[in-house]
């Protein structure tokens, strides 16, 4: 049995538009499909397993790289309107999927950019630069506090 690659990755979030806002409008992710579901339509949707509590609807929105050569898995933000959504985002050393990780051709561009837009940083710019003065990763927090990081592409092994 071998696992072909990973589809998507699901994430809770608190507002869907204002998380829009970032993911889409800042970030550049291309949404293909936005909409409301109702939850008695979802698998699994009253499982107390997969479900704090059982909930109405949700919105949902699939957000892709805006690249049609892309093969990067897509992100499903998902929200549930009028219903408060618990849980605090957790931190790298915490058990979970800690966060968010997008690869980005000029790291220093970047950056400016965000914090330009307002972007909050997860740290100083000390934080995420070397002894050598180097710049090769940041970490920023997406509307509800996730942790979302930025490098320019695997390290060569």
């Amino acid at each position: 049995m071998k696992v072909r690659g990973v589809s998507h990755i699901a994430v809770c979030v608190a507002d869907l538009e204002r998380s829009l806002g970032f993911y889409r409008d800042i970030l550049g992710l291309e949404v293909k499909m936005h909409a409301v579901q109702e939850m008695g339509q979802r698998p699994g949707a009253q499982s107390a397993y997969m479900y704090e509590r059982p909930r109405k609807s949700r919105t949902v929105a699939d957000v892709y790289i805006d690249d049609p050569e892309s093969t990067q898995p897509y992100l499903v933000l998902t929200s549930h309107p009028g219903d408060d959504v618990g849980g605090e985002p957790i931190k790298l050393d915490q058990k979970g999927i800690s966060h968010i990780s997008f690869g980005v051709a000029d790291l220093n561009a970047f950056v400016k950019e965000l914090i330009a837009k307002g972007v909050p940083l997860a740290g100083t710019m000390e934080d995420f630069t070397d002894e050598s003065g180097n710049v090769r990763t940041i970490f920023v927090y997406d509307p509800d506090g996730i942790l979302v990081q930025f490098d320019e592409g695997p390290p060569a092994y």
